[in-house]
């Protein structure tokens, strides 16, 4: 996957279309003017920026995802570590966590993913 910028308003939109998928656009349509307010010019707006990108496919007015949340969270996280920890993870963690308590299991949790990343 090539990495997808994609701005708050479409990773809202990209939410309804990755909890609803495949959706057809007309009911879409309808989840954008229930949840956003949009109108229908503005959702088929989004559709066509969102399919030129290639982070969406919209083909006989079914609306799929090609790329999925997780792909456009990694690509999000990457970017601003890099922009505002100058990539550096401890950084991002020290202030992520600043001011914030851990539960047990969620500290046991972050502790069984670093394990996992260093064993490679």
């Amino acid at each position: 996957m090539d990495n997808i910028k994609i701005f708050e308003v479409e990773y809202r939109f990209m939410l309804v279309i990755w909890e609803n998928e495949p959706i057809n656009s007309t009911e879409l349509v309808r989840l954008c003017n229930e949840q956003f307010g949009w109108k229908k010019s503005t959702t088929y707006t989004v559709i066509k920026r969102l399919s030129e990108r290639g982070a969406i496919k919209n083909e006989n007015a079914v609306v799929t995802s090609l790329v999925s949340r997780l792909q456009i969270q990694k690509y999000e996280s990457e970017e601003i570590l890099e922009k505002t920890f100058d990539n550096s993870l401890p950084g991002f963690i020290t202030a992520f966590l600043q001011g914030k308590t851990l539960s047990i299991e969620e500290a046991r949790m972050i502790k069984d993913m670093i394990d996992e990343v260093t064993k490679k």
